[in-house]
């Protein structure tokens, strides 16, 4: 991943320009000697930047120039980390020890280090540009970027017929317009002759019922002299089928006693050739009404149809059949559908009657060579679908399926056009959308008409239309190579395509879409305003289908399987392809199950695994082993993976069109492992200590980061991790998050290409190559101090560990250290953290959460004054020290103490985390806060033991906060901290935690909230703040404790326009009413909630009205009462998951 390498350098080098150019500008620190150094060094950056932007080419396989690329980027580390020496040196004068001889001044200081390392630096800049001259790595004409048009394969075609299926659907669909009685339909032509169909999607349930009241209704008794019901038997038999008619004619219409109708029956019985032969003549001039029940084949029907005469006198046959394709091809070409009766939402049924409904296209400009009979291609299409759902059965996709399900009846009801749906190749999507295709056509009544579309690359619009039209008119998809030659007689395909999807109400899939371009032509050429018709656009990129889809919530994205769902599709695989498998024994195997995890739920994967080990007997465990230990290597060059090779070809493509800024962020994301929860801010701090992350002109470091996290999420890069429902579904500013496992392994497979990044896990051997910039440690490593010790940590960034700390983690050599992640560490103490201190004085990030032995900061911190980051939460502080005020870059501290509740509570809700039996606890901060103007996050603070009135007076001069969070607040500082806090206009989370004795202290103080889109307020509270609806129009996330909430508190909340999670947590027995009512109507409220989460102590009675939380996804109750009471969930429509 040569790309992954050069976006790489491209942002060290900037990084190190950046810091370069300023301190050419601190001229009060460097001599001019060292001045000139650094513009010299300036100026050749410049140059190799301009190369490296032109190195995303063919020249980047060449391994001199990736030789170069790597020198130029870790000459731009070891420049930056120079200059960065340079620019945090003490400010102090240092002119009085220039003045003492030599023999005192011996100790060199760190300035003259500083200027001697510049000159060494120049001097190696000068190196790597002659070394540029002597291979010719640039010359003039520059280089032609290759651009690499490689997709990933599409899911395998079902042998489809793609033309018929609208009469199935066309039946059930008309009819959601059309209603009608049998009785009506029977009697209404008094002259003529008609055939009507009866069909129902449950079979014959319902359907002879329907029928048998129409023969027996007395006005079609009185109108039709003849009637008769059939059951055909097979094979027919014309004989006893004239008899039969002949029998039921007279019996029908014979008025005397039973036992005289019963005699002449069975002398008609008994009729003669001749008998027969003169009924038929006499057939002709009566009226008639014939049921023909279980009509299963056309041989029965055209059969039947040589013995009953077309007597134009009002006469009517009723076919009773299960097959909807039969019931149409009885009425005729041209036919009506009409709904008699809904039993159920998926079953009714229906009657086919003679009509005008069309087709939408003109036969005569299609070839009749290739044209298929309509019952044919009902048929075939209906066997193809059946075929794909039992050969390629979803597997842990129901509830996607379910919800694809809701959004195309959504669209088809509420007039929208398209559905679109992304996500990376190999995730399954033309293989989901396939089944929903065909569960459509067989179990619904939405559409008309099916069509299913792969866009050829490059593309063309009328060869695309000329495909869709061929989907729609041919038998099965191998009959499209054969057809295609003839579909050159539509005089515009364009046009065609246009007038069908705008005459009929289609069903079509748009599989691979690759640009906003190619969907502009599709949607200007095929959807107009009067079109009823749905789309689902299938693409890989986020943004093209947000662009697609008609609304945001019609857009929607495949994700990789869960863990259990891969296990189970990988066995499924394995029994389909050899059921004698030793596989199906070894379902526990720890190593398969890995081997599995690294396919990050991809299916393709998944199953190209499977169908390689099920063929494996002797030599299956080494196979295994060999996979595991060289994953991405195996499944690259392997023969027997040729089917991956589209999704590596799209890899490459995926990663080389990534914005260059994005790459480093990339490559960071591999530092966490594959199976571990990250949380957001720990990974966005991360990049900014690291540089990944810079300033711009219009953005913090800190908002660059977030954007670039939404960016990794749009590309499934990173995804949302499950979660103890911690945010709203969909939300890109999730709390926490995964590496997909395949895209991790394909990242770390290339890191290890560029010895930037060495692993400590399992059992390492003792090696002086492991070297590089970042260094993790797994909590399965067995933590060797001979190994450790052996290590170079000279040119060290971050040292992140996982598990057990050890005192010896931290050497003398990590000078360069920038980033020390210690997050859920065990065994970290006091002692361990003043050790790290005094050794790693370049720290810009700090993370001791989850510490719980670390009780105090020693003095040391005030030596960090590089330190942005400061993370302490859930440790054991409780005071900041006095010299944190001299850290002047610190942007961020995050800090309380997790302590047990004291009060009876519930078992799985507390104050401020729903889920979880502990409450934090702000710590206190010293007076001189103020000066740390930087800060921009803080929090929780404890406002009554920090001095009170003095502490406010410093909050309201840190202006720049965007998140705070606050305890200790009372009825004796509460407007005191209102007026602190007034003039906070960046502020947009706040998080307010009221001491015991003040519940009521926020009635009627006014909070700064025009920015804020998350407020939490713990205490509990007894009446809320001033809150204006047109101050809250940012307020996505409301989490609240109280006392209880009044029928005012909950319509004043409900009518937030942007609020998507609330949490409720109520210490009183309490009834809440989610329903606003206005004029006695009821208030369409809670419009944008997802996430509902209710705790209670006592008793709890929930209703929800007919109007409210339309859009609810999730619903999470926990409450340790004795009576809690739901009323009206059935309201919930859109309520995916509960948990009561």
């Amino acid at each position: 991943m040569a790309d992954l390498a050069v976006g790489l350098a491209k942002s060290v080098v900037e990084g190190a320009l950046t810091k370069a150019q300023s301190a050419i500008e601190e001229d009060s620190k460097l001599r001019q000697s060292a001045q000139r150094d650094l513009v010299f060094i300036t100026g050749e950056f410049q140059m190799m930047q301009s190369f490296l932007k032109l190195a995303d080419d063919e020249r980047t396989r060449n391994i001199v120039v990736r030789t170069w690329v790597r020198q130029i980027r870790e000459l731009a580390y070891d420049v930056e980390d120079c200059i960065e020496f340079v620019l945090h040196l003490d400010k102090k004068s240092q002119w009085w020890r220039r003045l003492l001889p030599p023999f005192v001044s011996a100790a060199r200081q760190p300035l003259d280090e500083a200027i001697a390392e510049i000159r060494q630096l120049k001097i190696r800049v000068e190196d790597v540009s002659s070394r540029n001259a002597r291979y010719s790595l640039i010359s003039d004409s520059g280089s032609k970027p290759v651009v690499v048009h490689q997709q990933p394969p599409a899911a395998a075609r079902a042998a489809m017929g793609a033309t018929a299926f609208h009469m199935l659907v066309e039946a059930t669909d008309i009819a959601k317009r059309q209603y009608g009685d049998l009785t009506q339909l029977i009697t209404k032509k008094d002259n003529g002759f008609q055939v009507i169909s009866v069909w129902g999607t449950g079979g014959d349930l319902g359907t002879l019922s329907i029928i048998r009241k129409a023969f027996d209704d007395p006005e079609i008794c009185q109108n039709f002299t003849c009637r008769a019901w059939i059951k055909l038997v097979h094979p027919f038999n014309p004989h006893e089928f004239i008899r039969s008619l002949r029998v039921q004619f007279y019996a029908n219409s014979c008025k005397e006693p039973e036992s005289i109708i019963g005699a002449g029956v069975l002398r008609m019985m008994e009729a003669t050739q001749d008998d027969l032969e003169r009924f038929m003549k006499e057939l002709n001039s009566k009226k008639y009404i014939i049921v023909l029940e279980d009509v299963s084949t056309i041989v029965d029907w055209d059969a039947v149809r040589m013995f009953i005469p077309s007597s134009k006198n009002g006469s009517c046959i009723i076919v009773s059949t299960q097959q909807s394709e039969i019931a149409s091809v009885c009425v005729g070409h041209s036919y009506q559908v009409l709904e008699l009766k809904q039993f159920s939402t998926e079953h009714s049924v229906y009657a086919f009657t003679e009509g005008s409904q069309g087709d939408g296209i003109k036969a005569e400009e299609i070839s009749t060579e290739h044209e298929a009979r309509p019952d044919t291609i009902l048929t075939s299409k209906n066997d193809a679908a059946l075929d794909w759902m039992e050969k390629y059965p979803i597997t842990g996709r129901e509830s996607d399926m379910n919800e694809l399900r809701q959004y195309t009846t959504k669209a088809r009801f509420n007039s929208f056009h398209v559905i679109s749906v992304w996500g990376i190749a190999g995730v399954g999507k033309s293989t989901l959308i396939r089944n929903l295709f065909c569960d459509k056509i067989l179990h619904t009544t939405l559409f008309e008409k099916y069509g299913w579309v792969d866009v050829s690359h490059p593309f063309n619009l009328r060869d695309f239309c000329r495909s869709l039209l061929l989907d729609f008119h041919s038998e099965s998809l191998e009959a499209t190579e054969v057809a295609s030659n003839n579909m050159i007689r539509i005089k515009n395909p364009i046009q065609e395509c246009g007038d069908l999807l705008d005459q009929h109400r289609c069903l079509v899939v748009i599989d691979d879409l690759q640009s906003k371009e190619e969907w502009d032509m599709i949607k200007a050429a095929l959807l107009s305003r009067s079109s009823k018709s749905v789309i689902i656009a299938i693409t890989t990129e986020a943004n093209i289908a947000t662009c697609c889809a008609d609304k945001e919530d019609l857009v929607f994205n495949v994700k990789g399987l869960q863990a259990n769902a891969a296990f189970d599709l990988f066995h499924q695989e394995v029994v389909r392809k050899n059921p004698l498998s030793a596989l199906k024994n070894l379902k526990e195997e720890p190593k398969l199950k890995e081997l599995i995890l690294k396919c990050g739920g991809l299916p393709q994967v998944i199953v190209a695994i499977a169908g390689v080990l099920a063929k494996k007997t002797v030599t299956l465990m080494d196979t295994v082993d060999s996979t595991n230990d060289r994953f991405m290597h195996t499944l690259e060059t392997n023969p027997e993976y040729d089917s991956l090779r589209g999704l590596f070809g799209w890899m490459y493509s995926y990663f080389r069109s990534c914005p260059d800024s994005l790459k480093p962020c990339i490559f960071y994301m591999s530092l966490f492992p594959r199976d571990h929860s990250t949380r957001r801010r720990r990974v966005v701090r991360r990049w900014v200590a690291e540089g990944y992350s810079r300033d711009s002109e219009d953005k913090s470091a800190e908002q660059n980061g977030e954007v670039f996290f939404s960016k990794l999420l749009d590309l499934s890069i990173i995804q949302q991790a499950p979660q103890l429902v911690t945010t709203a579904l969909g939300d890109t500013r999730m709390i926490s998050c995964r590496v997909n496992g395949f895209i991790r392994e394909y990242i770390v497979s290339r890191r290890m290409e560029e010895n930037l990044v060495f692993e400590l896990e399992g059992c390492c051997d003792m090696t002086t190559q492991r070297t590089g910039r970042h260094l993790i440690i797994r909590e399965s490593w067995d933590r060797d101090k001979i190994v450790f010790q052996s290590m170079d940590f000279s040119r060290l960034r971050s040292l992140t560990v996982f598990g057990k700390w050890k005192q010896f983690f931290v050497s003398e050599s990590m000078k360069l250290l920038r980033v020390l992640d210690l997050e859920d560490a065990l065994g970290v103490e006091d002692a361990d953290l003043e050790k790290m201190l005094k050794q790693l004085r370049r720290l810009k990030f700090l993370s001791l959460r989850g510490c719980s032995g670390i009780h105090n900061l020693p003095s040391s911190l005030g030596d960090l004054r590089q330190l942005q980051t400061l993370d302490i939460r859930c440790t054991s502080i409780l005071n900041l020290p006095a010299n944190i005020t001299k850290l002047q870059k610190l942007q961020y501290i995050r800090s309380g103490t997790s302590v047990q509740a004291e009060e009876s509570s519930t078992p799985c809700l507390s104050v401020p985390q729903l889920c979880g039996r502990h409450l934090l606890v702000g710590v206190t901060v010293p007076g001189g806060i103020d000066k740390l103007t930087a800060l921009h996050t803080l929090g929780i603070v404890n406002i009554g033991a920090s001095g009170g009135k003095a502490i406010l007076k410093e909050l309201k001069d840190l202006t720049q906060l965007y998140k705070l969070g606050v305890s200790g607040i009372n009825k004796r500082n509460c407007k005191k901290f209102s007026s602190a806090i007034s003039g906070h206009v960046h502020l947009e989370s706040l998080s307010v935690q009221l001491d015991k004795d003040s519940p009521g202290c926020l009635a009627g103080i006014s909070l700064p909230l025009k920015s804020l889109q998350s407020l939490k307020l713990h205490g509990p509270v007894e009446k809320l703040p001033v809150l204006k609806i047109d101050e809250l129009s940012k307020l996505t996330k409301l989490d609240l404790e109280m006392t209880m909430l009044t029928e005012g508190d909950i319509k004043l909340i409900g009518s937030l326009p942007k609020l998507c999670t609330l949490r409720v947590k109520l210490l009183q027995d309490s009834n809440l009413h989610f329903c606003a009512m206005e004029n006695g109507l009821e208030l369409a409220t809670y419009q944008k909630i997802k996430t509902l989460e209710i705790a209670c102590s006592f008793s709890l009675r929930v209703a929800f009205g007919s109007e409210t939380m339309k859009n609810l996804e999730l619903l999470k109750a926990c409450c340790s009462g004795l009576s809690v009471q739901f009323i009206g969930l059935e309201n919930l429509t859109g309520l995916k998951e509960a948990l009561l």
